[in-house]
């Protein structure tokens, strides 16, 4: 491979508006010792890509820089310690920030072999959602079978793979949405209770449905509003999950609302859960991939657009016109 090889990568040069990204050549380098260097077939935008574009995620990219965490292709190069695969295979990953991009260099660590049941496009949007699903449900919420699981956002990428992660957990499950349509797509996924509100207002539905005790375990990637109402419908000794503030309000718990009724609130971080757990995290990656290989479940893809149209795909994201994961071809 010669230094000189270039390809075509996604550029935020400023934290603006995602519709200032541009379309930029940049050199292709050699991954280092650890890491594998991967031509992307796909990668998935998602709403946390948008926020680090426009400065208000945690992190904060030195500028200019690629964004979008997630992707899925074949390894074109090996790093000098990375054994664990061969130039060829199919694989998906996550970064930081920098898979909107024709190639990727990722740590091997970081990355996994494509299960067969799943495309390039469905590799691409497995990831995050699903890791965060299980690290919320299972290794922060350790919710039973039989239990009743809330999940607000339940049409998006993340909140779907939490439907159907309760679901396949053998939980009772409440699915909150903000359209007919998204409420008629849900239904084919699962056998579940769903609820169309999308200013709020769910509270006496959800008691009505739990006959007074409300929610087990509520899984809120929303905040604001949505945290403040779930307080109203969480049963004694529940959990609730605190995964995102798509809402854009941080909310405030009342301390005392949760002592007297003795519910937790719990954060949920699936990427940090890993890196400050190493051996939980390999446990969960482990856990959702046996569960793949079963059967268990697969991402939704709402759409599959060309490379050129990334910005297009984050529009469709801020109208909140997603159900599941928007894909980029990125051989487009």
């Amino acid at each position: 491979m010669k230094h000189k090889d270039t390809y075509q990568a996604w550029t935020c040069h400023d934290f603006n508006h995602h519709a200032n990204l541009k379309i930029t050549e940049e050199l292709l380098k050699p991954p280092r010792e650890d890491e594998i260097l991967v031509k992307v077939a796909a990668f998935a935008p998602g709403f946390p890509d948008m926020l680090m574009v426009n400065g208000k995620y945690q992190l904060r990219p030195e500028v200019p820089f690629t964004p979008c965490m997630e992707f899925a292709g074949t390894i074109e190069r090996l790093g000098a310690h990375a054994t664990r695969y061969s130039i060829g295979q199919r694989v998906m990953g996550t970064v930081r920030y920098g898979s909107a991009a024709q190639f990727v260099t990722a740590k091997e660590s970081d990355c996994f072999l494509i299960p067969e049941r799943f495309n390039f496009f469905e590799a691409a949007s497995f990831l995050i959602a699903y890791k965060t699903a299980y690290v919320a449900l299972i290794s922060r919420g350790a919710v039973s079978e039989g239990e009743t699981v809330l999940i607000h956002g339940a049409s998006g990428g993340v909140g779907l793979a939490a439907l159907q992660l309760a679901r396949h957990l053998g939980a009772k499950t409440i699915a909150i949405v903000s359209s007919e349509e998204k409420a008629d797509l849900l239904s084919e996924y699962a056998n579940t209770d769903i609820l169309v509100c999308p200013e709020g207002g769910f509270k006496s539905d959800v008691n009505t449905i739990t006959c007074g005790v409300g929610a087990d375990v509520i899984f809120d990637p929303i905040g604001g509003n949505v945290f403040d109402e779930s307080t109203k419908c969480i049963a004694p000794f529940g959990r609730l999950l605190i995964v995102g503030f798509a809402g854009g309000r941080i909310a405030n718990a009342a301390t005392n609302h949760m002592l007297i009724k003795q519910y937790s609130v719990v954060g949920v971080r699936a990427g940090e859960f890993g890196r400050i757990d190493q051996v939980r995290g390999e446990e969960v990656m482990n856990g959702l991939l046996k569960m793949v290989e079963r059967g268990a479940f697969k991402p939704h893809i709402h759409d599959v657009c060309n490379f050129k149209d990334l910005i297009h795909a984050f529009d469709a994201i801020v109208a909140r016109e997603v159900v599941g994961r928007i894909v980029i071809d990125a051989l487009s």
